[in-house]
């Protein structure tokens, strides 16, 4: 199985923003967790990070017909971006929302999600294992 996982705006600052809510870990640790939980359940991951919302878009549409599910932290885009939500609708490709904190618990603006209604399923809260359940769950929603 083959997942993409796309990062968003500021996730390649972890370990250096808002240490209370993300963790002291950066993002280097954040991909070589992704990449040794991916090994056991026999997933080949693909990770990548942009700032840049149209780059964002170029990874979900460069993923059509190259891979099997998406796990995607959208970082801030995710309470605006209708572009994003577009692209992961028009390329039908399971794809989980993550985020590593709980955006249900954080300022009212975090709380709503404009592209998790395009996805199988969000998760948050549970900082860099999300993306392991997200994996997981992705191996699931394929097989049915």
């Amino acid at each position: 199985m083959k997942i993409l996982v796309i990062n968003g705006p500021n996730i390649n600052f972890l370990g250096i923003r808002e240490k209370a809510v993300y963790g002291s870990k950066d993002y280097n640790a954040l991909c070589e967790y992704i990449k040794n939980e991916a090994k056991p359940l026999n997933v080949e991951v693909t990770i990548v990070q942009s700032n840049l919302e149209g780059e964002i878009i170029n990874f979900i549409q460069d993923a059509y017909e190259k891979y099997d599910g998406i796990v995607i932290n959208p970082g801030a885009y995710t309470h605006y971006s209708y572009a994003i939500f577009d692209a992961l609708k028009s390329v039908s490709i399971k794809t989980i929302e993550v985020h590593i904190s709980n955006i249900h618990k954080r300022e009212e603006f975090r709380r709503k999600s404009v592209t998790a209604p395009a996805c199988v399923g969000q998760i948050c809260g549970f900082g860099f294992y999300g993306y392991i359940m997200a994996m997981m769950a992705l191996i699931e929603a394929v097989k049915s």
